[in-house]
């Protein structure tokens, strides 16, 4: 069995995130840093007389590992991970309290 390309995947959902919440007054913008493994989806712009600056999603490739860092979605992020097939000892839940990964059914990191 062929291993699922970890970057294309996280890459093809963060984009149908993007294209999901442009329905808003504010900027949508992805970062994809394919040299250090680094991909947010960021919310940029103003709100009446209020700034807006926010990581929607950031997710990190560590050694063979998908370390999700934030995950402001209804959705989750690691759900839609398991969907596309990545099990979930390969999916870290990095928002998550060293001590509490263990009590969790995802890798301990």
């Amino acid at each position: 069995m062929e291993r699922i390309d970890y970057v294309e995947l996280i890459k093809d959902i963060l984009t149908q995130h993007s294209i999901n919440h442009s329905q808003t007054d504010t900027e949508i913008q992805l970062i994809f840093d394919d040299y250090n493994y680094h991909y947010q989806v960021l919310n940029i712009g103003w709100q009446d007389q209020t700034r807006i600056y926010g990581v929607i999603i950031h997710v990190d490739l560590k050694g063979d590992k998908i370390w999700i860092q934030r995950d402001a979605t209804e959705i989750g992020i690691a759900n839609q991970l398991l969907e596309k097939g990545v099990v979930k000892q390969d999916i870290v839940l990095g928002f998550q309290a060293p001590y509490k990964r263990q009590f969790t059914e995802f890798a301990l990191g």
